[in-house]
């Protein structure tokens, strides 16, 4: 009885680290601008059969309305108040998603912006996503509500009540962020609020939060809201289950507040991560992947069981946020594949893949100017998820997670987890290889030479399927073959002028 009692304190002390993804799955992709109905069909249609743990979905709360710009992404972090309304959908429509996602075990996490309401420089009104009235001016969100009680003007210390320097952080958590209203989270009143909000979102059945703008509240105070939320929903987890916790920090080191602040919270967003792999990758400051051998906390990275992980996200693939110039994202398709397949198959961290949208990239001085754009639409409605033929994604969605490479990486990762990180194996420069227990072995050549190599993959004998250049169907190889010999050796070529110049191979694609 006494162990009984001591596992399930020790479970629930651990509950929000674990997405709470079903057996065999273990990703998170993020659905970036997605319609909720168009979600619900591709958790029906792609991510459950492709073994997809969950989806990051944009903030489904009530937004202001911004016509200038015309209708920018980020309007979506600019909360009215917490009516499920917003241009992916009605709260029916949200509902629906839940249900069927998780009806196919696809989780759903829920993209939480509760440090700020609206811009002060927006107008009082009514354009908002679900037309409920506001005025910034005097602090009233009439919806929620909220008055001039339950906001941080009177804390913030600096003249202008902005943020002045990230080194105070007095000023980085009760300073207004870009403009943004700071609520008053020390308030009871205040924290109830968002606690009824995430609640709302528990019992309709989803599994956890990305909180946004962490980084910008005290981690006490975020502990209150979240002390105060319900166990998930037991239609599809089990009792007691907690919903799962990721916390947005920007921490690349040199700043007073740390990422390690949050931990007692749950996971934390591991910035570095994207930052230095694509240093890495680009071959930029004399950077090679050989030095990836102790890749995770050997690089000064956060324990592996408090990190999620991406190569990119919504806000640095645009030149916000964390990484500068360095971040991979789809428009560096060659070198950004390597990347994404390297994290999914390293243990490091929760893994989440972004799934993008394109926009006219015009830049001045360095930087793109069109950086606002916000998802493909008509006339402020945002334009459906249309699959072409080969299966990839039309109306300038991109779905990188649709992408061959990255969808079989993903089921790679699913196939390998629990395995440790064996054989790794590096020619000194760029050329670079290791296993996964002996489940699974992946191989780059990321340097100007061609390589040829015959290296131990701790793999059972046999023929298996490389499934970066095709798939395994029925008992063939679409892409290329590997033959491991029964010493557990194979011989791998890869030309560096290669489309995608790696090879991974696992114990589900051998013939």
């Amino acid at each position: 009885m006494r162990l009984l009692l001591l596992l399930s304190v020790l479970g629930g002390c651990w509950a929000q680290y674990d997405p709470h993804t079903q057996y065999g799955r273990t990703s998170i992709v993020h659905l970036f601008e997605w319609r909720w109905d168009d979600i619900a069909l591709e958790c029906e249609r792609y991510l459950a059969p492709n073994g997809y743990g969950g989806v990051q979905i944009s903030p489904p709360n009530e937004n202001v309305v911004i016509s200038n710009p015309s209708r920018p992404w980020w309007e979506r972090y600019q909360p009215i108040s917490y009516k499920i309304c917003t241009r992916s959908g009605n709260e029916d429509q949200f509902r629906d998603m839940v249900k069927r996602c998780n009806n196919v075990g696809v989780r759903i996490y829920v993209d939480a912006v509760v440090n700020h309401m609206c811009g002060n420089g927006v107008s009082a009104g009514t354009s908002s996503t679900c037309g409920s009235y506001f005025n910034p001016g005097s602090r009233e969100f009439s919806a929620v509500p909220y008055s001039a009680w339950d906001f941080n003007d009177g804390k913030c210390k600096t003249s202008s009540g902005e943020i002045e320097s990230y080194n105070d952080i007095y000023q980085v958590r009760d300073c207004r962020l870009v403009g943004l209203l700071d609520l008053a989270l020390e308030k009871d009143y205040v924290r109830t609020k968002i606690a009824e909000y995430l609640n709302h979102l528990i019992d309709i059945g989803v599994a956890g939060f990305r909180i946004d703008a962490s980084k910008h509240m005290w981690p006490g105070d975020m502990k209150a809201f979240l002390d105060k939320l319900n166990n998930l929903n037991t239609n599809w987890f089990p009792e007691g289950a907690r919903p799962f916790i990721y916390q947005e920090v920007i921490d690349l080191g040199g700043e007073s507040i740390q990422s390690s602040d949050y931990f007692g919270n749950g996971r934390v967003t591991e910035f570095k991560y994207g930052a230095k792999l694509g240093t890495v990758i680009r071959k930029w400051n004399g950077e090679k992947m050989a030095y990836l051998k102790n890749w995770g906390e050997g690089w000064a990275f956060m324990p592996s069981n408090r990190a999620l992980v991406f190569v990119d996200n919504h806000d640095n693939q645009r030149g916000h946020g964390a990484g500068g110039a360095s971040i991979l994202t789809f428009w560096d398709a060659r070198l950004y594949k390597m990347a994404v397949g390297f994290m999914l198959a390293h243990p490091y961290g929760v893994t989440r893949v972004m799934s993008s949208f394109r926009w006219p990239r015009y830049f001045e001085n360095g930087k793109d100017v069109n950086d606002w754009v916000g998802p493909p639409n008509d006339n402020g409605a945002i334009k459906r998820v249309t699959i072409n033929e080969d299966t990839t994604c039309g109306n300038d969605w991109v779905c990188e997670h649709r992408w061959r490479q990255i969808r079989n990486m993903v089921i790679f990762r699913n196939v390998v987890d629990g395995q440790s990180f064996t054989n790794w194996w590096d020619n000194g420069s760029n050329q670079v290889a290791f296993g996964r227990g002996n489940k699974g072995f992946i191989i780059f050549n990321n340097d100007d030479w061609a390589l040829s190599v015959t290296l131990q993959t701790g793999l059972p004998a046999g023929t298996y399927c490389d499934v970066i250049s095709g798939d395994k169907i029925d008992n063939h190889c679409t892409g290329n073959q590997i033959y491991v010999s029964s010493d557990g050796r194979a011989s791998f070529s890869i030309s560096n002028t290669a489309e995608d110049p790696f090879i991974a191979i696992h114990v589900d694609a051998k013939l």
